[in-house]
């Protein structure tokens, strides 16, 4: 289900000892290398690429462009059409051991579960629905293929920085003023504005490295089966796992 609501609010999201959790837990989960195996922006970009994607690739992981940027660089010279990608990602994609078993214990027991990504809706959609998922919620970078190309929405932005796309950080935020305790699985520099404002963490990669430079509590992400447990344990105990 996509999610195109208006720009988040800023806002201060508290301290995790100053909420009251009255609304519950909330699953929020990254995408790219994370709730998916494979990083299935690059996957796409590896196979229908313009053979240059990975210089520009490299001048954002230099700090010389945005990921907006970079993003929307690499995919406009792309001359597959969408179900043409969709269709490969649906070959070639899946989820981590225990995605499933997660959203189907988060839908029996009304707890709210999204993913939130910077990446394009199209794929990620693709993959919830060779899956059988389609109802969970994206937050992500909505596309819509055109004959001139692919056009960008970016709807969850930092009022006056919306040069930067998408922020999930504002997304958290949501659900911690909504009186969520949010659970958050990640793994990129992307991914530490989440990890900064979620009540508890579960990185890899990347996320894990910053989390530790920077004294941010978190738990060793492998896959969704550690997550769904403390889920688990804190929606029947109603206590911080």
């Amino acid at each position: 289900m996509k999610h195109s609501g208006n720009n988040c609010e800023t806002g201060d999201p508290g301290s995790a000892a100053s909420q009251t959790y009255h609304s519950g837990p909330a699953v929020l989960t990254d995408f790219d290398d994370t709730a998916a195996v494979q990083n299935v922006a690059e996957l796409l970009l590896q196979r229908f690429g313009h053979p240059g994607w990975q210089d520009v690739r490299q001048r954002f992981r230099d700090g010389l462009m945005t990921l907006k940027e970079y993003q929307e660089i690499t995919f406009r010279e792309i001359q597959a059409d969408s179900p043409t990608m969709e269709r490969y990602v649906k070959e070639n994609a899946n989820f981590r051991p225990h995605f499933r078993e997660l959203w189907r214990y988060c839908q029996g027991n009304r707890i709210p579960m999204a993913i939130i990504s910077q990446g394009l809706d199209f794929y990620i959609e693709a993959l919830l629905e060779k899956e059988g998922l389609p109802g969970i919620p994206v937050y992500a970078v909505n596309t819509r293929f055109t004959p001139q190309g692919i056009t960008y929405q970016y709807n969850h932005t930092h009022p006056g920085k919306e040069e930067l796309g998408n922020s999930k950080g504002l997304v958290v935020d949501q659900f911690r003023q909504q009186g969520h305790y949010v659970f958050f699985a990640g793994d990129g520099s992307s991914d530490l504005e989440a990890a900064v404002r979620a009540d508890i963490v579960f990185a890899h990669r990347t996320l894990a490295r910053q989390c530790s430079e920077q004294n941010i509590p978190f738990r060793e992400f492998t896959d969704f089966g550690d997550m769904f447990q403390a889920v688990r344990s804190f929606s029947q105990n109603g206590s911080k796992p």
